[in-house]
């Protein structure tokens, strides 16, 4: 028998075998869901079936401004995904309101707006499996919606529950924002948490800084959109932040989601204990996970951020000649740099709200 040639499974193995084909099978199906779902979200079709009732594939088509066509295929995939429940006999469709609240930008979790992330990662697969072969990364400019879809998805974990929930880990600093700090947001990727914060405390300013051009343009034309004077925006690469960081400037500095694909991550984590003023306060969100594969079996959507991690966070650090921390780098790494860095008091939060991210507080 060839060596290299599989061997026949044994009972166990075909018994093994048989489950991890239908696990594969699953996973087809799954996948395809996933891409009809960012569809149907940026389509407009989950809001504009939610509440609609028993309708046609042309009265849904006509409500929506959509072709028909499409939209009755689309549906197939939806009904046979049982996402969607089909009349037979009267040839109508229903979502269910469990399901549009699960699936609609009126929801108050849109789990649509992460299906988002395998088409816009999947389109950069080519370049990605090219760096397999010869190393290197892949740039930001190569990713086209990603800053559109990550701020959408911070809508939903960041922004609700920053004033009332993320500040207030800090004690008191709702008040001292009330009364004016200066705050740094590293980055910032559009800016939507600097925007809502410059809204909710004028007495305060706001700065926040990314790699981006795009997105550092969206948010400087929404500061100019909503009359807000007390934010600015600055495009910079972060790598030589450790020593180009204004010493003992800012009050409060931030990462929402930022710190494991900057190119040298630990620069940064210095440049911002260095910023720093006396009593000031870091906060850090970060992906919620270990730095060790064999414990992250049991952690929710570890394969979904291990992939995300490969197809974006790894490769657009590597790019730059960065590091390649991951999108995984774990919390054991997380604490271990944040102390390299120079906090001496770190505290890990998780919040009820979000299952999927640490919140670090660190101070010097």
């Amino acid at each position: 028998m060839c060596s290299s040639c599989p061997s026949i499974p044994s009972p166990n193995d075909a018994e093994r075998l048989s489950a991890f084909e239908q696990r594969l099978m699953n996973a087809f199906n799954d996948g395809a869901l996933m891409l009809m779902t960012s569809v149907g979200h940026r389509t407009g079709l989950f809001d504009t079936m939610a509440g609609m009732g028993p309708a046609t594939s042309e009265e849904i088509a006509q409500r929506a401004n959509l072709s028909e066509r499409y939209v009755r295929e689309w549906l197939g995939a939806m009904v046979c995904a049982r996402v969607v429940d089909h009349d037979g006999n009267g040839g109508t469709y229903v979502l269910p309101d469990a399901h549009a609240a699960r699936l609609t930008r009126s929801a108050d979790a849109n789990m649509a707006v992460v299906a988002q992330f395998f088409s816009v990662l999947g389109s950069v697969e080519d370049d990605v499996v090219a760096c397999f072969h010869k190393g290197g990364g892949v740039p930001y400019d190569r990713f086209g919606r990603f800053h559109e879809v990550m701020a959408e998805e911070s809508g939903q974990t960041v922004l609700p529950a920053l004033e009332g929930i993320i500040l207030p880990l800090v004690p008191g600093l709702v008040e001292r924002l009330d009364t004016g700090i200066s705050v740094l947001d590293l980055g910032c990727g559009r800016g939507r948490a600097m925007l809502q914060l410059a809204e909710a405390f004028p007495n305060s300013s706001f700065h926040g800084m990314d790699l981006s051009d795009d997105a550092i343009g969206w948010a400087r034309a929404q500061a100019d959109r909503r009359g807000l004077g007390n934010v600015t925006f600055m495009a910079q690469d972060l790598s030589d932040f450790d020593t180009a960081a204004p010493a003992g400037r800012y009050d409060l500095v931030t990462t929402f989601d930022a710190v494991h694909d900057q190119a040298k991550p630990a620069r940064m984590l210095k440049g911002i204990r260095r910023a720093l003023a006396e009593g000031g306060a870091y906060i850090a969100q970060d992906i919620k996970g270990s730095s060790r594969h064999d414990r992250n079996l049991d952690t929710p959507l570890a394969p979904f951020f291990y992939t995300i991690s490969c197809m974006h966070c790894m490769t657009v650090s590597l790019a730059q000649g960065g590091d390649g921390l991951g999108a995984m780098w774990g919390r054991e790494l997380a604490e271990q740099m944040f102390r390299e860095a120079g906090f001496s008091r770190v505290e890990v939060h998780e919040l009820e709200h979000d299952i999927q991210n640490y919140y670090y507080v660190c101070r010097p």
